[in-house]
């Protein structure tokens, strides 16, 4: 039989995951997140109970996916006094999704491990479309014969997969991927920036940097938006300061300097600063072009 599901955390990927899950034929029996109305929505949509404890959305399902906001909501859901998601948590399975520190991940896997729980990494690197349509692709970490286990359940949601090992280790990796590209999205937005100060035509400078080195994903993805303004939010620029954080903090871990990340998370934080936090992170280019924000 198919194992049950409920999701911690559904703004819109969690919701979407849920949503694809359902289509695939897995029964979710229960939603919860913090914002009342979001999870009651989706409850109504899926046909699912929207409980108000977090021990309820443990009782009601075998598999607990979470995708929460940073280190302080993980640690509420898993260790808050009074109510949490590890109470009666025996024989269950945690899949954690957040981008959150390696750390957080390892107490959460070692606390779950104590209550004959399981808690397996699923650090996702796509965007919302990709948790609709069943594409993410997940880099995930833990014990590799509860990866195994619920195998068939990450195969409906995921395109790509990659098990990369022990608690703590997806989520270093995740962290890598979210700094380099913030990276790359902050050299993209100077590079236009200072084109468009230099009277370029920045249809033909996009081209040329698609054509040479200064390829890259965010070309892409970021480029059209940085030039017409337009940053409806994919990945937040409040999240890519977080991210570029964690991997700070992993650099200071381990006694390096990263220099670059170090800029490009300044520049993160200003936009939070300025009050720009919710804008897609393709909004760091109102920083770098003339005339926008100072």
């Amino acid at each position: 039989m198919k194992k049950t599901i409920a999701f911690v955390g559904v703004g819109r990927m969690g919701a979407n995951m849920a949503r694809r899950l359902k289509e695939c034929g897995y029964q979710i029996t229960a939603v919860y997140d913090h914002h009342r109305l979001l999870s009651n929505s989706l409850a109504s949509e899926l046909y699912c109970a929207a409980p108000e404890t977090l021990a309820e959305v443990t009782a009601a399902a075998d598999v607990i996916f979470t995708v929460v906001t940073n280190d302080e909501s993980m640690r509420n859901i898993f260790f808050g006094p009074g109510d949490n998601l590890l109470m009666n948590a025996e024989g269950k399975t945690f899949i954690n999704c957040a981008t959150v520190s390696p750390g957080i991940h390892r107490e959460v896997y070692e606390a779950a491990k104590a209550m004959g729980a399981n808690s397996l990494e699923a650090s996702m690197a796509s965007s919302i479309s990709h948790a609709r349509e069943g594409k993410l692709y997940l880099m995930l970490a833990g014990d590799e014969a509860v990866y195994n286990d619920v195998l068939p359940i990450l195969e409906q949601i995921s395109l790509n997969r990659r098990f990369i090992g022990g608690a703590g280790r997806a989520a270093e990796v995740k962290a890598l991927v979210n700094m380099v590209m913030n990276i790359n999205t902050a050299g993209l937005a100077e590079g236009l920036g200072l084109a468009a100060a230099l009277g370029h035509d920045l249809d033909m400078i996009r081209e040329v940097f698609s054509q040479t080195g200064a390829n890259s994903r965010v070309l892409e993805t970021d480029s059209a938006d940085m030039v017409a303004r337009e940053h409806d939010c994919w990945f937040s620029a409040e999240h890519a300061a977080k991210d570029s954080g964690i991997a700070g903090s992993m650099a200071e871990s381990v006694g390096l300097n990263l220099p670059l990340n170090l800029a490009t998370m300044a520049q993160y934080q200003k936009m939070v600063s300025l009050g720009l936090g919710d804008l897609d992170k393709s909004g760091i280019a109102e920083l770098t072009f003339k005339g926008r924000h100072a």
